[in-house]
């Protein structure tokens, strides 16, 4: 089968198209065919280096992608409930980024039949990320939310997430020429420059009750100094300096039931999955490339059939 893989460790650059043996579905597994795979940070990552401390082995070469969206096109024994010819959506640790993948039926849901491709392979991982998160700040209604990053495929989701959960204000930091994206989604947008603090001091006088971060910098440091409790503070980025601030790390496992529930989300038009680009398999670097340039607005997927 066609995959985008790397046999070193590196930059975009060691990203390229190759042939690899096809996989196949094992007892409660299904082969899905790919149509499309989610590009993630997570992804990057892995192809520089970084080797996840739970439940992930990196093989070169390797097969890099977390989430996917095809056809089911092989059953393996003691499989119920899907059959072959259906149309799912589901997650993996590694191999997404490839014409075949192998998943647990535990892995995925089927695709609502409004769903397009694109949102349906670029969901999981972003959605089930910013959902873990806020339910670890413990986002309620009435709360003011700091969303640091708010216009990125993460960030974009946990302020709509927010809303729905009941956030009486949602305050997202973004660069000048997203904050109208920010605002449709129901965020009130501030930049990211020196001074920050005040400036979200001066939207919410009354303070800030939980933040999320996805991009470091100025909007982390903002939360730490605005949000009383810091447990009420997640960061999915600037991880090393957890410890420095005094912040806890966050983790949860993907599930099909959160996934279902984000699909249901947005069939019911309360979640939107802005689609930024789409490359063909064959370009994988260049996806990597642009998911790393950051400050882009929404999802970036790959076309895989």
């Amino acid at each position: 089968m066609r995959a985008a893989a790397f046999t070193s460790f590196g930059g975009p650059e060691v990203m390229k198209a190759m042939e690899v043996p096809d996989p196949h579905a094992g007892p409660g597994q299904v082969r899905v065919r790919v149509k499309t795979a989610g590009v993630q940070h997570y992804d990057c990552a892995i192809r520089s280096g970084w080797t996840p401390s739970y439940g992930v082995t990196v093989k070169l070469p390797q097969i890099p992608g977390n989430e996917f969206a095809g056809v089911i096109d092989e059953v393996g024994d003691g499989v119920t409930g899907f059959s072959a010819g259906d149309e799912v959506l589901g997650f993996a640790m590694l191999n997404c980024y490839a014409e075949y993948v192998v998943a647990g039926t535990d892995q995925i849901v089927a695709k609502p039949r409004t769903m397009t491709w694109e949102v349906a392979g670029g969901l999981t991982g972003n959605g089930q990320g910013a959902y873990i998160a806020l339910k670890a700040i413990g986002v309620a209604p009435g709360d003011t939310v700091l969303i640091n990053g708010a216009a990125g495929s993460l960030g974009s989701i946990a302020v709509q997430l927010a809303k729905e959960w009941g956030a009486k204000t949602v305050i997202g930091t973004a660069s000048e020429n997203n904050h109208d994206f920010v605002r449709s989604l129901g965020a009130v947008p501030v930049t990211y420059e020196e001074g920050l603090a005040e400036r979200i001091r001066n939207i919410a006088p009354d303070g800030i009750d939980c933040a999320f971060d996805t991009a470091g910098g100025e909007g982390l440091y903002a939360a730490v100094e605005l949000v009383e409790n810091r447990e009420r503070i997640c960061t999915f980025y600037a991880y090393d300096l957890v410890e420095e601030l005094g912040l806890r790390v966050v983790r949860g496992e993907r599930s099909a039931a959160r996934l279902a529930e984000l699909a249901e989300l947005h069939t019911q038009g309360k979640l939107h999955i802005h689609i930024r680009e789409v490359f063909p398999l064959e370009r994988a670097a260049d996806a990597h490339r642009a998911i790393e340039s950051r400050h882009g607005r929404g999802k970036i997927v790959l076309k895989v059939d």
